[in-house]
């Protein structure tokens, strides 16, 4: 997932930087929702792995 948000982030800047703005907004848009999923995603299994350790122990 954190691909996509990267390929996303990429094709955002070129567009941006060939001036088409539309695509631009759109991309850095799926970009930032990709990257969010991302994150929570893995805050869950820091969450998750911390109380396995805790019911180990």
């Amino acid at each position: 997932m954190i691909k996509y948000a990267v390929i996303f982030l990429v094709i955002s800047m070129i567009a941006g930087g060939i001036g088409l703005t539309g695509v631009s907004q759109l991309a850095r848009k799926i970009s930032l929702v990709l990257f969010g999923l991302f994150f929570l995603g893995f805050l869950l299994l820091i969450g998750f792995a911390m109380l396995v350790d805790q019911a180990v122990s």
